[in-house]
């Protein structure tokens, strides 16, 4: 059953397929490649044969996953629109064999337990309804000894660079996406900074942190990205989960 969170974020980003990747990295102020290099290096350093990227959007970190590892990827969202472009993008790298992309709600998993070695997500715990849920249903599909790690945006903690990240979110990236993507890129301007303080508020790292381990997750790990603006987060599924 789709959520309120699954609705929005489907309405949200309905018409942004198109220029998505291009925009990203513009308004991350070139930083979302350095991000999203980090997360796969830890899903590459892991050898996996199979593995998940959940909101897979239009393909992205699966292609990059498949630049650095020999494995087969699966990757699920869902935004039809998203993973039209992710299909195109897909079989313009010749990779149609290795990579398989459908929709699909990271809260219920159409696969079975252990099926994978390694799982990838990107901005997704921010809109999903149950974050402890989410994660659960992640790891459950993830064999022991597999890794998992995640990307999403973060506040700076220093305060200096916490009221520039707040200046930026709140003016100069509504105004910059208004400029280079219209109106749809205006809304998402205007709503990211709100969400991503929201977030934090009420799961602030520590908490993000126990619910990894709640869920099976052990030797929980991460990394705060350009003095703040993004998280990378990374572990190991344990023996006994």
């Amino acid at each position: 059953m789709t959520s309120a969170e699954n609705a929005f974020a489907v309405g949200l980003f309905r018409d942004l397929p198109g220029r998505y990747d291009r925009l990203a990295e513009v308004l991350s102020l070139g930083q979302n490649a350095l991000w999203r290099a980090e997360l796969v290096g830890h899903i590459a350093g892991a050898e996996p044969r199979q593995v998940l990227d959940v909101a897979t959007g239009t393909a992205g970190v699966a292609l990059a996953i498949a630049s650095r590892t020999a494995a087969d990827i699966v990757g699920v969202d869902i935004s039809d629109d998203m993973l039209e472009v992710g299909r195109r993008r897909v079989a313009a790298a010749g990779l149609d064999s290795r990579i398989r992309l459908q929709a699909g709600r990271a809260e219920q998993l159409l696969f079975d337990d252990g099926s994978f070695d390694a799982i990838s997500f990107t901005y997704l715990l921010r809109y999903v309804s149950d974050p402890a849920a989410t994660i659960t249903e992640l790891a459950r599909t993830l064999r022991p000894g597999g890794v998992m790690a995640s990307l999403d945006f973060y506040v700076p903690p220093n305060p200096f660079w916490r009221a520039l990240w707040w200046c930026y979110t709140r003016i100069g990236l509504p105004v910059a996406g208004w400029l280079l993507g219209g109106k749809p890129w205006w809304d998402v301007g205007r709503f990211l900074g709100p969400n991503i303080s929201g977030h934090y508020q009420r799961f602030p790292l520590a908490r993000i942190v126990d619910l990894w381990t709640g869920a099976g997750m052990t030797e929980v790990q991460w990394r705060v990205m350009s003095v703040g603006g993004g998280l990378v987060m990374w572990g190991t599924k344990g023996s006994d989960a």
